[in-house]
């Protein structure tokens, strides 16, 4: 299952230079708005060290990591809801997207233009909050006018629906983001079918200077303030340097290139992490001297659920699940190291897997 998660910002912030070190795929970085007009998809593999484990004791003919795609989208200026620059455009790519990384200025240059003509990431925030909330906003009142007339005619759910619309329409009128309205996980369903923008889960991007990558700063403090109330996340990193790191292909040269600034690790493996941990996605494997391979799922997914992302044939015809915990793996050294061991569990249907389970589906169809 490739999720998609959907970079914006406002023209500037560094939005196109953090995707071309993402990813392979390389969208035009250039000082002035909308030079990413078509949304760039990049694929990227979600770093994961119990795949070289695993690489290491099975020996396989290939290994297969799990993946996260990436869609760089046009840069957003204020009158968007209203069709103003790429509006539209803008609006119809981020609906698509399963959560959103919204890159946010957080550094000092005057050589690269601001569009509100000084560095204010609140400011970068709240532009682009209340042009997603104005759209959402439209999609709420435009269902309330369908709707009204069912609740008035006593239709129970009706009524119910159009009670939780309205608690959307008071909220995003008063600037709140729909994923910050107080409603119950089952009312969510009134508002399921119009795919609200600003329900997505969203994680912030600080792009900061060299100087700030260790500790913030007084930028990047604001808006921590300021996302509080959502808990979101916010991760700093420098958008200039990942895109240096992101050229090394040798491991060892990309290590010194990270150790020269004191970094354990690149930014962009801490935002890949965040996307996985935002989208409540956890990994199990198959390994087999054939392939070693990574697989994504939701946290909670049973095990046919699971079975069902190699193929639709596994989860309908599902039997059962061999699972060894990778720890027990990487102790006993082979399937049937484990096994002799007894640290193979035969699992049915109502098995929740769980995050670095390694497995084998047994199916009849």
């Amino acid at each position: 299952m490739a999720l998609q998660c959907g970079i914006v910002g406002l023209p500037n912030v560094g939005k196109s230079t953090l995707f071309n070190a993402l990813s392979s795929a390389k969208a035009e970085a250039a000082n002035f708005p909308f030079c990413t007009i078509e949304p760039n998809v990049g694929v990227v593999s979600v770093p994961d060290s119990r795949l070289q484990e695993l690489e290491a004791l099975v020996n396989p003919q290939r290994v297969v990591p799990t993946i996260i795609e990436f869609v760089d989208i046009a840069g957003l200026v204020k009158g968007a809801s209203k069709g103003e620059g790429l509006g539209n455009k803008f609006l119809a790519n981020i609906r698509e997207v399963d959560a959103i990384i919204h890159v946010i200025r957080c550094f000092e240059d005057d050589n690269i233009v601001h569009v509100a003509g000084g560095v204010d990431p609140l400011f970068d925030k709240e532009v682009i909050d209340t042009e997603l909330q104005l759209k959402d906003l439209e999609s709420v009142e435009k269902k309330i006018q369908r709707i009204e007339k069912i609740a008035k005619s006593g239709d129970a759910k009706a009524k119910s629906e159009l009670e939780t619309l309205l608690q959307f329409k008071e909220g995003l009128t008063a600037g709140l983001n729909a994923r910050a309205i107080n409603v119950e996980k089952e009312e969510l369903e009134a508002v399921r079918d119009l795919h609200l923008l600003t329900i997505k889960p969203v994680l912030y991007v600080a792009n900061v200077d060299e100087s700030s990558i260790h500790t913030g700063n007084a930028f990047v403090e604001r808006l921590r303030e300021k996302v509080k109330d959502e808990h979101a996340d916010v991760i700093v990193l420098c958008a200039a340097i990942e895109s240096q790191i992101a050229e090394f292909d040798d491991p060892e040269e990309k290590d010194m290139f990270l150790n020269e600034y004191g970094l354990k690790e690149s930014g962009l493996n801490r935002l890949i992490y965040g996307a996985y941990s935002l989208l409540n996605l956890i990994t199990y494997f198959t390994a087999g001297v054939q392939e070693v391979r990574a697989w994504t799922i939701r946290k909670g997914w049973k095990a046919p659920q699971a079975a069902g992302v190699i193929h639709t044939d596994f989860e309908r015809g599902f039997i059962k699940a061999e699972v060894i915990a990778i720890a027990d793996y990487k102790q006993f050294k082979t399937e049937a190291g484990c096994r002799e061991n007894g640290k193979i569990s035969i699992e049915g249907k109502e098995y929740v897997v769980q995050d670095g389970d390694i497995m084998h589906f047994r199916f009849n169809v």
